[in-house]
This record gives C-alpha cells, sequence and structure tokens, in this order.
C-alpha cells in the first residue's frame, strides 16, 4: 500500500505483490521484502506503462458507461439498455484484462503489448478460473467491510496471495514440462 501512494507506481508494488505472492503458493523460499523490492524494481517501467494504459482505457469506459446509465443524450430506453450492456461489457473484459495482468508481468517476461494480449486471452480461455478470481476478490472484499474488518490489515497481499492459488494452477499449464518440477525461473508466455 505504502508503494502504491504515489498513484502511478500501482502497476509496479502490484506486480511485486504478486511475484511474492506466487512464490510463495509454489513454496519457494526466499526474502519477502527482497522479493517484493526486486521485482518492484526490475518491473518498474513495463508495469507502470501496463498501470497507466488500464488506467486510461477504464477512465473512459466508467465515464461512457456513467454517461449513459445517467441518461445525459436523450435516447430512447432500447439504445439506452444497448449502450449501457455494450460499455458494461468492456468494464467486465477491462476487469478481466487486469485479473491477470499483473500476475502474468510477475511471472513471465513479454513486451507490454504480448503481456496485455495473453492477460485478455487467459481471462477468456480459463473463464471459470477468471470469475473463481473475480467472485473471491468480491467476497474478500464484502467480508473486510462489512464482517471482518480486521482483514483490512492484510489489505491487498490477502487478495493478491487467495488469487495465487487459482492463478498457479492456470500459470502451470503454460510452463514447459521440464521445467514445472525443477525450474522456477521466468519463461517467456506463447514463445514463437
Amino acid at each position: 500500500i505504502v508503494c502504491s501512494i504515489p498513484i502511478f507506481t500501482i502497476g509496479a508494488s502490484t506486480t511485486a505483490v504478486y511475484y511474492v505472492t506466487l512464490k510463495m503458493v509454489r513454496d519457494e523460499e526466499d526474502s519477502t521484502i527482497k522479493s517484493f523490492f526486486r521485482s518492484f524494481k526490475s518491473n518498474f517501467k513495463q508495469a507502470t506503462a501496463i498501470w497507466l494504459i488500464l488506467l486510461a482505457a477504464g477512465a473512459v469506459l466508467a465515464f461512457d458507461f456513467w454517461f449513459f446509465t445517467t441518461g445525459q443524450m436523450n435516447l430512447s430506453g432500447n439504445v439506452k439498455t444497448v449502450m449501457m450492456a455494450i460499455f458494461g461489457g468492456f468494464l467486465l473484459i477491462l476487469s478481466f484484462i487486469f485479473t491477470y495482468v499483473f500476475p502474468l508481468q510477475a511471472r513471465f517476461y513479454n513486451p507490454v503489448k504480448r503481456t496485455l494480449f495473453n492477460a485478455f486471452f487467459m481471462s477468456i480461455r480459463h473463464i471459470f478460473y477468471t470469475i473463481g478470481i473475480v467472485v473471491m476478490d468480491v467476497v474478500l472484499v464484502l467480508l473486510t467491510l462489512t464482517m471482518i474488518p480486521q482483514l483490512l490489515m492484510f489489505g491487498v497481499a490477502l487478495i493478491a496471495f487467495v488469487n495465487s492459488f487459482f492463478l498457479n494452477a492456470v500459470f502451470k499449464k503454460y510452463m514447459p514440462k521440464d521445467d514445472r518440477e525443477d525450474d522456477h525461473e521466468m519463461r517467456p508466455l506463447f514463445a514463437d
């Protein structure tokens, strides 16, 4: 949370959290704080670029959705409903991409464009995992806000840790078989 205070670093800090939690789920011993800051530093540029792209896309889509839901234009009921559904669908797809993009950045080496494409592809291909992740995120946030405020102490790291169980199962499918057991270094996803 401290590393996310300057808003533009949210991507790098989220990537670093996923780097640590994905290693924890795989039972790889390493210093948590050292790993976090090593990942924060090494992924800073690319994760920040991804974050700013997603932030801009989210702002545009959220504005468009708000614009049509509040009736800023005099549209018939059917047109308004269709436009709300279109922009709502785009927001849902953006949330699916957001679910995968920073863990992918933490686990695999790829350019920004390829990372965004892979996040979209994986979120659709593994739709049941994606839905499970989104549902768990919503449940954890609701539990924190309504019934168990003590969970706030764990913050985003708890959500990333829970998500990492799902994500690790998905990522295993993209690791070369001989590297799954022995080598825990990052490998390119969908390398040519």
